[in-house]
């Protein structure tokens, strides 16, 4: 506004803003950053808006004309004559071009002005612009990295994802880039929590209040790097117009024109940005780390965030959230093909959701089944929901079912993190350790903070090897959420290392496991590991220790 009043229109360009305005770095790339066009368009919605109610009469109106960030200035009286009568000039959507040069013309300001003394009209500009940021603060409230909206219950998180843009150039081979927005969708859309749309090539409509607007936009480049073609995203939070997430994926030059690669790139992004733990899920993960009781103030989006903080720590604590926030939903959401899975898991796992949990575990696990067997009914094809299952499936005891119920997960959703990783777990402890380790290397390279529970496998696979200072630290995380045989595997490498500390440290903790007190060390395992050379190996470990051969074969 300054810069236009003094006629120095001719510096408003998207750069400037960005570097001088929004505090964006001397290297700003417009092209990569969408932060300006965003912002544009936000201010658009606000004059609108603002011209709607409180300033419907004001005498001199601001415009921002599509494409430019010049402001125009007109009397009421053009601007709704400009309009055909209409009061307000609706927003439309941005064009992704520069400013024109008609744009820094200090003739156009002058005759937008319509003879308007400049003294008199800076002084409505000033009013006016204080009465626009009233009303922004008063309809949509500060902006801050966490809005008290979060707390009392969050919408599901929605995207729009546009194409990326070529910066490759239009050579014989070149990269495939073309349909990448397109293979996006078709895999983010696999996450039941998130809303995923399509946006086209173009810019996309993003509003701040709620609404038809999407929470995000993904957009990205492609360019080539020497030897490299680099895949890069760029995710921007639509309600500040800040890019809150990126990550650039390199493809060699020779393989980027492969017919797999954006179905390869998807996926890999896919596995970030779906991952309960990606960046469309921080606000909710944020807000209920702060204040996991809801107090009614939950939905069924909430209730998934917080099965998934226990589905990473295994503990009970997490879990009794999780069934309090199912107990404030309406019934429409807990018997949703989600809600019913999420009880069933817990009930089984926890013992906990039925009004009245069965005594016997026996019990428990076939009204659990019940419950998944109907989520299953009401959502076939959902990854989460085959994925429950097969958890259900092994607490049962039911190893070949679950492989099955983990193999259909997979193939809904090829990148879902916790799928990889369970299904390599059971694949491992099967004694199929080459394909465990293609899947396992996926779900712990390839998704954001993986969990403890991730690293059952890579303990496995570093012990096979030789590197027992890794298999240590692998099984250490891994004991904290696997009780069972994540101390097994710290012994088991604690020996091999010369480590006697670590053994007798998880000696203890091996001992002291209830389920091995109730049948024996044994005989339980045999329920989880198909493995018979890593049982023998076990036993081998476990007696060299000095655990009695009855408490490994027996009740002790």
């Amino acid at each position: 506004m300054q810069r236009t009043l003094a006629g120095d229109e001719a510096s408003i360009k998207a750069y400037s803003i960005a570097v001088d305005v929004l505090g964006r770095s001397a290297d700003f790339d417009p092209q990569s950053d969408p932060i300006v066009r965003v912002q544009a368009r936000r201010l658009r919605g606000l004059l609108d808006e603002y011209y709607r109610g409180p300033g419907s009469a004001d005498p001199v109106r601001i415009g921002l004309p599509v494409g430019r960030y010049v402001p125009e200035f007109s009397p009421l009286e053009d601007a709704v004559a400009a309009n055909g009568g209409a009061a307000v000039t609706p927003v439309t959507q941005d064009e992704d071009i520069e400013d024109s040069e008609d744009d820094a013309k200090p003739g156009r300001r002058a005759r937008a002005l319509g003879g308007v003394t400049l003294s008199w009209f800076a002084l409505v500009v000033i009013l006016l612009a204080m009465a626009v940021a009233s009303f922004a603060f008063m309809t949509f409230g500060p902006i801050s990295p966490r809005r008290e909206a979060v707390i009392t219950g969050p919408r599901q998180p929605s995207v729009t994802v546009i194409e990326f843009q070529n910066l490759t150039g239009p050579d014989n081979g070149a990269p495939k880039v073309a349909g990448l927005a397109i293979e996006l969708v078709t895999d983010l859309d696999q996450f039941d929590d998130l809303d995923v749309r399509y946006g086209g090539g173009g810019d996309v409509s993003i509003t701040v209040a709620d609404g038809e607007g999407s929470d995000y936009v993904l957009s990205g480049i492609v360019r080539r790097d020497g030897a490299l073609v680099q895949y890069s995203a760029i995710l921007t939070d639509s309600t500040v117009g800040v890019v809150v997430w990126n990550h650039t994926i390199a493809v060699p030059t020779a393989s980027a024109s492969d017919v797999g690669v954006l179905d390869d790139v998807s996926r890999r992004l896919s596995l970030i940005l779906g991952s309960p733990r990606g960046p469309m899920h921080i606000k909710a993960r944020e807000a209920l780390a702060q204040s996991p009781n809801l107090n009614g103030g939950g939905n069924l989006y909430l209730c998934r965030m917080l099965f998934s903080s226990y589905r990473e720590t295994g503990m009970a604590v997490d879990a009794a959230y999780t069934d309090k926030c199912l107990a404030s939903l309406p019934s429409s959401e807990r018997e949703t093909a989600v809600g019913l899975a999420i009880a069933g898991s817990l009930l089984a796992e926890q013992g906990i959701g039925a009004s009245e949990v069965p005594k016997s575990r026996d019990d428990r696990l076939r009204q659990a089944e019940a419950q998944l067997d109907r989520a299953i009914s009401l959502s076939p094809v959902s990854a989460f929901i085959w994925e429950e299952h097969a958890r259900l499936r092994l607490e049962m005891g039911q190893i070949d079912r679950a492989r099955a119920d983990y193999g259909s997960a997979i193939q809904l959703n090829p990148a879902n993190g916790d799928a990889l990783a369970g299904y390599a777990r059971v694949l491992a402890f099967g004694g199929q350790a080459a394909q465990a380790e293609i899947l396992s290397t996926d779900a712990v390279e390839g998704t954001p903070n993986p969990p403890d529970w991730y690293f059952g496998v890579p303990a496995l696979l570093a012990l096979r090897s030789g590197n027992f200072e890794q298999a240590i630290e692998h099984a250490g995380r891994y004991a904290q959420v696997d009780h069972e045989l994540g101390p097994i595997l710290a012994i088991l490498a604690g020996q091999r290392a010369g480590d006697g500390e670590i053994v007798n440290r998880y000696l203890a903790q091996v001992l002291d496991v209830s389920s091995f007190r109730t049948v024996g060390v044994l005989p339980r395992l045999r329920e989880r590991v198909q493995d018979v050379a890593l049982l023998e190996q076990i036993r081998g470990s476990l007696t060299a220790a000095g655990v009695p051969p009855q408490a490994l074969n027996g009740p002790f």
